[in-house]
């Protein structure tokens, strides 16, 4: 058969057409990067962008809406969440018209060459400190969705809420996951809204926090993905290899007790810090290589949990960079994959950027610069 007349006329465009609307609401692959910002010394974003491409990394989340950054991933083809910072949310709650604005200026202008596929509306918002904004939080989802809607993008940037694990009451064994009580009140209707718009749960999920917080009890080879006993659910009959995937269960065990067991489960947050404080326990660079390889190496896989087999798991790692400037303990300044230099803060198989003295853009190491040199020219096309 002469396979080049299935690619004439019409029927091209129809394919152009169909993969267009396949790709229009998917995380492409099963890996991503958090590329967080609170630095003085990091890359400029045109240097990011250079980086992500030669790494393969295809999905990335900011947690602004930073202009300079959406212009910079033009034509990159790289699918990128922003954020509507907790700050913004009680505005945004109270004003429709605030809403279409915010996305008038943030969303509009930049699609459909920033390939913007979600906008997560706060971070970690159930369960955190300032409860007011617990109330607020799925007005805020509603008027940002409604505002896509009237802008005719509602198809292509989905709306969702990254959540942290302390809007669990219990997460051991998995299927002893479930939300707190207090929370359920908004919780609930919180995950209705995200059903009937086809949104995931976004869970930030840490093995090093939960390990850092009881390390003389949790196999740190169990939080590393490395060979171990591993644990028995004795409800589900299901061994677990790594905490990983027992956290990712846990969640749906939890939206299941809450009535949404068909919910998708995408990890908007997991990483391994590289240097911390005295009583952070496992902070290390060869912990935080090991985890992220073995990470890395397990999404490639493109496989379930042993609670949703048939669900891929999907993860942005924390974080791109080390950020110098955030505040907390060490190991918040410490999850970056990669150096402020551009450079690899450890081995997983990436290859890093790094100063040049010969001009003030930055060039990639060895085999590696003929392709940076390139990379660059398309961003400013």
């Amino acid at each position: 058969m002469d396979l080049s007349k299935l690619y004439r006329g019409p029927i091209v465009l129809l394919l152009i057409v169909f993969t267009n609307v396949l790709l229009a609401s998917a995380f492409t692959g099963t890996y991503g990067v958090n590329y967080g910002r609170i630095a003085d010394n990091i890359p400029p974003p045109e240097s990011v962008v250079t980086l992500m491409k030669a790494s393969k990394i295809k999905n990335t989340r900011i947690y602004d809406a930073d202009h300079e950054v959406l212009k910079a991933f033009k034509g990159s083809g790289i699918e990128i969440i922003i954020g509507l910072g907790n700050e913004f949310i009680k505005d945004i709650s109270a004003s429709q018209d605030r809403a279409i604005d915010w996305v008038k200026q943030n969303v509009e202008p930049f699609v459909p060459g920033t390939r913007i596929r979600g906008i997560a509306v706060g971070n970690e918002v159930l369960g955190g400190a300032n409860q007011e904004l617990w109330e607020v939080l799925l007005p805020a989802v509603k008027n940002i969705h409604t505002a896509l809607e009237n802008l005719h993008l509602a198809d292509d940037v989905e709306v969702s809420s990254p959540h942290s694990a302390g809007v669990f009451a219990s997460s051991f064994p998995p299927s002893a996951g479930a939300f707190k009580e207090t929370l359920v009140p908004y919780m609930k209707p919180l995950l209705e809204f995200f059903s009937q718009i086809k949104s995931p749960f976004y869970i930030n999920t840490y093995p090093f926090l939960a390990y850092i917080s009881d390390p003389e009890h949790i196999d740190i080879n169990y939080a590393l993905f490395n060979k171990n006993p591993g644990i028995y659910d004795s409800k589900t009959k299901l061994h677990y290899d790594n905490m990983f995937e027992a956290q990712i269960d846990a969640t749906y065990a939890a939206l299941e007790k809450a009535g949404f067991a068909k919910m998708e489960v995408i990890v908007s947050e997991t990483g391994w810090a590289s240097h911390g404080d005295p009583n952070e326990a496992g902070a290390t660079v060869s912990n935080a290589r090991t985890y992220n390889f073995n990470l890395r190496k397990r999404l490639l896989k493109k496989k379930g949990t042993p609670y949703r087999p048939k669900k891929v798991v999907k993860a942005y790692v924390f974080a791109m960079f080390n950020e110098n400037l955030k505040p907390g303990p060490t190991s918040e300044r410490n999850f970056g994959l990669f150096k402020a230099d551009g450079s690899i803060a450890y081995d997983i198989g990436f290859t890093g950027l790094v100063p040049s003295s010969a001009t003030s853009s930055f060039s990639f190491k060895g085999a590696g610069l003929i392709y940076a040199v390139c990379a660059a020219a398309l961003v400013l096309l």
